[in-house]
């Protein structure tokens, strides 16, 4: 399995924005669908954005579509998701998660928190 560790959480502002990376070692990152989803207190774990392995092609849950944009660098085995207008709803643990079939995450990251003030 591949190893992620994701960065970049933090407190903001509503309106502002955020760039969240998650760095992967331990087998080549560029046979892995990536993703990222995330947690709200008291909530199931949600999906937030994928981006393919070869096509590059991406998907976004609704209420982020327009404001988020997940790439990859796959020279740096890395994976951002760049988040704009940054609402208080989006306040959650966000985490990276890989797979190798798609849609199917297998290996996550321990998470980070993002937090948007009001």
């Amino acid at each position: 399995q591949v190893q992620l560790v994701e960065s970049g959480g933090g407190l903001v502002q509503a309106g502002g924005s955020l760039r969240l990376s998650c760095a992967a070692s331990g087998r080549t990152f560029s046979i892995y669908h990536m993703a990222w989803f995330r947690q709200a207190p008291g909530k199931e774990r949600e999906f937030v954005a994928a981006i393919q392995r070869n096509s590059g092609i991406t998907t976004y849950a609704d209420d982020v579509a327009g404001r988020f944009t997940i790439s990859r660098d796959n020279a740096k085995n890395t994976v951002y998701l760049q988040m704009n207008s940054l609402k208080p709803e989006d306040t959650a643990v966000y985490y990276c998660a890989a797979g190798i079939r798609s849609r199917v995450y297998d290996s996550w990251g321990q998470g980070t928190q993002v937090t948007v003030s009001s």
